[in-house]
């Protein structure tokens, strides 16, 4: 029997087959069959996504690992999750994951599927479209609204989010944690005397600073003008100390293009007490970085 004409083609009035259609469409048509002794594969794919690496016809109308295996390991478990209720409850699949294209690259793949019964066990239609253009340009536009534009540190926003989620895991599992606040002295003299450009080229060497010298697991961000802050992961008071000195000391000894020594700063620090809110360990870090200021600047103070 032939196919039955789905739309015209290239030409108004050209006929075109169901099955050419799909095959032209800009993802994956398929059919998902999981038995009840759980062996799974697709008895249909059509479209222009079947021309993935990764993606065989044949070796997946007989077995779905072919392409299940190269999800990413952080991905399976989900998406088995999400088959395995799908399944118990019939309810439609909605998820996206990444596919190992290679061992560089991997796509980032959207789901819907719909289940039905059938006697040997359960069948969803459904569509696979690639997502990885979209996926990059969120993660870009996140980056941006987490993201000081002149120092490419975390903002305050983000900053405040980490933080958050720091003191949750620290109450959580009792680790340690530490706050370090950071202001450069005198940064309003640095302006007035080279000029403001000058003065965004110091805060940028100083975020380049930073990043060199903290750790992988340590944020670092801009609260705003010359303030800065450092949450220390899993680090106490006594840990945290020479961490800030080494800083302050580099910070001091770089040559930022400008008179020797004009650049320094005074570092606040205080360690998080279990179950304090968020703005009092900010609140002692604060007068720690006072107490560094009224001392006479480029020093730490810890309580």
């Amino acid at each position: 029997m032939p196919d039955e004409n789905a739309m015209t083609g290239g030409e108004l009035n050209e006929p075109i087959s169901m099955r050419d259609f799909t095959e032209r469409l800009p993802g994956v048509v398929f059919q998902f069959h999981r038995d009840h002794h759980g062996h799974m594969h697709f008895p249909y794919l059509a479209g222009s996504g079947t021309g993935l690496p990764g993606i065989d016809r044949d070796a997946l109308s007989q077995d779905a690992r072919h392409m299940l295996d190269r999800l990413d390991e952080e991905d399976y478990p989900r998406v088995m999750a999400a088959i395995e209720r799908s399944a118990r409850w019939r309810i439609p699949i909605a998820t996206k994951f990444r596919i190992r294209l290679s061992s560089q690259r991997c796509c980032w793949v959207a789901l819907r599927a719909q289940p039905e019964d059938a006697t040997t066990g359960v069948l969803w239609y459904g569509l696979m479209i690639d997502i990885t253009e979209q996926m990059a340009e969120e993660a870009r536009l996140r980056r941006l609204s987490d993201t000081d534009d002149l120092t490419g540190l975390a903002n305050r926003r983000r900053l405040m989010t980490r933080l958050d989620e720091e003191i949750a895991r620290s109450n959580r599992h009792g680790s340690p944690l530490s706050l370090m606040l950071i202001d450069l002295d005198h940064f309003k003299r640095i302006n007035d005397t080279w000029g403001h450009l000058q003065g965004d080229q110091v805060l940028a060497e100083f975020a380049t600073i930073c990043q060199q010298l903290l750790r992988e697991e340590d944020v670092v961000g801009r609260l705003g003008g010359e303030e800065f802050a450092v949450i220390l992961p899993l680090t106490p008071l006594v840990a945290s100390r020479p961490l800030a000195e080494r800083l302050r000391r580099a910070i001091a000894e770089h040559n930022f293009g400008i008179d020797a020594g004009q650049v320094t700063a005074s570092i606040g620090l205080a360690e998080y007490r279990l179950g304090e809110p968020r703005d009092t360990l900010i609140d002692r870090a604060d007068r720690s970085l006072y107490a560094a200021k009224h001392q006479g600047r480029n020093r730490v103070v810890s309580r």
